[in-house]
Order: structure tokens, then sequence, then C-alpha cells
């Protein structure tokens, strides 16, 4: 069924991110992590609302009751329905002129597990987080840019990649307690002639991740295993993150970027910054709510 990827959204996103599908109102949120915005998207009217932020907005989650939990620059936010920030959970503990919130989603247990980016590209300050009712706990350290987090339909494997990297992880995770161990390397990515590198991912229903490869124009479907078992184009250098959705869960979409990136590069692929869908065999995982009784 796979046809590769299309225009949905034919705008210039300087970098969309985060996308992520509401069963309940059968939507697709997404951000602009440059532009302070959430997008929602809804497929049946094709129509488009934009919220404002006060803040670069990293990743979001739908939470229980209603609203969202955000990673900011400054930290990590409840917000309402309108995106309006509410509650602040936790602090960014790194230096936040240099760091904010990047990549994140929610465990199956409703925990949230997001990191950060240096935004120097050198210093390694970046992390991933795990937060819960016990507050923010580190995972891992040392990171140029925390991506491509996802879980395994049985919730005992995380997906992490540090995209600067080039560099996709598992870990071992418990999702009792939310410990992530024996972090172990699933796939590197990139050569002389290939900068495509990991960016945001998905799992799907048999387990297979997929990842967007931030200038490598398209995205990757993995085997449990870490077997390359397909690719797919993205009419854009820079995909960002893929998310499954539709009333089936076999809508794959796909956010992509346009900031800073050289006019050759934007003349030969116009659609940079849009948002892409393709429908695909498989379906895909519905995204737990993040819990903040949890």
């Amino acid at each position: 069924m796979e046809h590769g990827f299309s225009p949905v959204l034919d705008f210039q996103a300087a970098l969309g991110e985060s996308p992520l599908w509401s069963v309940a109102e059968q939507a697709l949120y997404f951000v602009d992590i440059k532009r302070c915005r959430i997008h929602r998207y809804d497929p049946a009217t094709e129509a488009l609302a934009t919220m404002e932020l006060p803040e670069e907005v990293g990743c979001i989650a739908l939470a229980r009751g209603g609203g969202f939990i955000a990673g900011l620059r400054s930290g990590l936010w409840l917000l309402d329905a309108d995106g309006t920030p509410q509650k602040k959970l936790a602090d960014n503990p790194e230096d936040q002129t240099i760091s904010r919130f990047n990549d994140g989603g929610v465990d199956p247990a409703g925990r949230f597990v997001a990191g950060t980016v240096d935004e120097t590209r050198e210093k390694g300050i970046a992390s991933l987080y795990r937060y819960d009712s016990r507050g923010l706990v580190r995972l891992a350290e040392g990171l140029l840019t925390s991506n491509g987090v996802a879980f395994s339909p049985d919730g005992r494997r995380l997906y992490h990649s540090d995209t600067l990297r080039y560099t996709l992880y598992i870990y071992d995770y418990d999702p009792a307690t939310g410990a992530a161990t024996n972090r172990q390397v699933f796939a590197r990515f990139g050569s002389e002639t290939d900068k495509g590198r990991p960016d945001g991912g998905a799992v799907d229903a048999e387990g297979c991740y997929w990842t967007a490869l931030f200038e490598g124009g398209r995205v990757q479907r993995y085997a449990p295993d870490g077997t390359l078992l397909a690719e797919y184009p993205v009419p854009a250098k820079c995909p960002t993150m893929i998310a499954f959705g539709g009333p089936d869960m076999k809508t794959l979409y796909c956010t992509s970027a346009s900031i800073g990136r050289p006019a050759e590069e934007l003349a030969e692929y116009p659609h940079a910054g849009a948002l892409f869908s393709m429908r695909t065999d498989v379906a895909g995982l519905a995204r737990p709510l993040f819990n903040p009784a949890r």
C-alpha cells in the first residue's frame, strides 16, 4: 500500500516536529519549535488551528483530563487544551541559554520521557529524562541532540537516538518502575555521501521502529532485530518526525523543517516545512496519555 509521502499541509514550517495523533478527536497536533506554535490539523475538514506559546515548544503529549504536557525551553509544563501554560512541572536543569527540551513521549504507564538539545552542537550537555510524580530523573547524559523516543508494543524496550552522533539506541525498559538500563546501539547512520541522521521515531503494531532521517530525505523502517526493512522518500531534505494516525492508524504523518536550509536546497525541495502523509499496510500504536498522578 505504501506509495510514498505527499504534502497534506503545504506550508513552510520553520522546524515542524512532534506530530501527535488524538484518537478521541481524530485530529493531528504538531509543533513549530522555532515559531513557538502548536498546530491542530483536522483531516476530515482540512481545518488548521494554531496556538501561540510564550517560548519554544520542542514536544507535546496529550494528558489525561485534557490539555497537554509540553517540553519547552524552560522546562516541562502542563498546558490547557488551548495551549495556555497552566503549571510548571519541572525546570530544565541545564543552561537554558544553550539548552531546550526537544523530543519526547509517554511511556505505557503514563510517565513522560523527554530529552534536550545542546545548541552548541559540541559540548554534550544534553540529556534524556523521565518525569513522573517523583520528579525529573536523568536516564542518559552527555548527548548532543536527544531524539527518537518510542516504546515497543509491550513497553519493555525504549528507543532513543542522539541525532548529531548518527546513532540510534535501545534500552531495556521497566514499565513498572520507569528504569532504563542496558543501553545498546540499535543502528548507526551517515557516511561521506549521506548525512541522513535519525530524528523523531515511532513504533508500529508489529514492533518495527520507523525513523525520519534529517538531511536524509527519507523515512526508514527497522525490524526489532535492527534489520532495515524499507525506506520511503520524503519530498523534503529534512523530515523530522513521524506519527501514525487516521481512523485505522494506517496513515503515517511526517513533519519537516525549512529553517536554515540553503537556497538551492529549498529550490530543489519546495515542500520543505510541509506536513506529509503516506498510507501504510501496518497500523501504528496509539500514544498513551500522560498521567499527572503517576
